[in-house]
């Protein structure tokens, strides 16, 4: 299965966003692909942390679930959002959510970003408490792929990538491909971005591919970018530095099959 990591620079204009989603998911489309990944905040990065607020949807209606629904049934692609606000029954509070859409434009899954990111280095403060909510739900859907493998997809946001033992808890259910979209800060993503998602893949035998926000944005937010496909064995398939574009590989099932036969580490846990 032929998948595309999404890199983005997102901006504080929605349309300016989606619109420059819309290009790079045309231009996946283009290379047969069959699953697309978009980043973490693709269709926002403010100038503050409520600026969230101001685009959140209602799960199931809303613009930006509109353009993810149009885009995946016209283009004949599975996408997941990289993450969206949506409401809570708070009205200082958004769920920082990530969408999966089928080819006929059905949302087949929502993962709400259960770990929220707290940095502080003296220089760079960021807190997501301030207007997230916490997730609380592991979330997993299946893929039909058009070669007949059915895969299983868990759904992670960023910041969860330093918490394995939730990957553990979808490796014990049979995940075979996991989605990390992300917006890495530069500072973190230097020190730790491939180091861990190489972990994540290596230590549960498994596929992950992670779509970046990559350069720096208008609000002077800098992130890492660096959007990666990495697979069973710890190997990057492929990877884009910084900017916006396209990153492809295909995921070879059998590979993952002999993979995890050859080492069969999931089997040996005792703990």
């Amino acid at each position: 299965m032929k998948v595309a990591a999404i890199q983005m620079v997102s901006s504080a204009d929605l349309q300016q966003n989606l619109q420059q989603a819309r290009t790079l998911l045309e231009e996946a489309a283009r290379t047969g692909t069959e699953l697309a990944v978009l980043p973490e905040y693709f269709c926002l990065i403010g100038h503050s942390d409520a600026d969230k607020l101001v685009v959140r949807e209602d799960f199931g209606s809303g613009p930006i679930q509109d353009f993810l629904a149009d885009a995946a049934r016209t283009l004949d692609l599975w996408i997941v959002a990289g993450t969206l606000p949506l409401s809570t029954a708070q009205p200082d509070r958004v769920f920082n959510s990530s969408l999966a859409f089928n080819p006929r434009g059905q949302c087949v899954a929502r993962y709400d970003k259960i770990h929220l990111f707290r940095f502080d280095n003296g220089m760079e403060s960021y807190d997501e408490s301030r207007v997230l909510s916490r997730g609380t739900t592991p979330t997993r859907f299946e893929l039909p792929s058009k070669d007949g493998h059915l895969w299983q997809v868990g759904l992670s946001v960023c910041y969860d990538l330093r918490f394995p033992e939730l990957y553990r808890t979808y490796a014990q259910q049979g995940v075979d491909l996991i989605l990390v979209p992300s917006a890495f800060t530069h500072t973190t993503g230097q020190a730790h971005w491939e180091v861990l998602l190489r972990a994540r893949a290596i230590e549960n035998l498994a596929f992950v591919v992670a779509a970046a926000q990559g350069g720096l944005h208008p609000n002077g937010r800098r992130t890492w970018g660096q959007s990666i496909l990495v697979d069973p064995w710890g190997k990057v398939l492929a990877e884009r530095a910084q900017e916006p574009g396209v990153v492809c590989a295909g995921l070879d099932a059998q590979a993952l099959v002999q993979c995890r036969a050859q080492l069969p580490a999931l089997q040996h846990r005792v703990l």
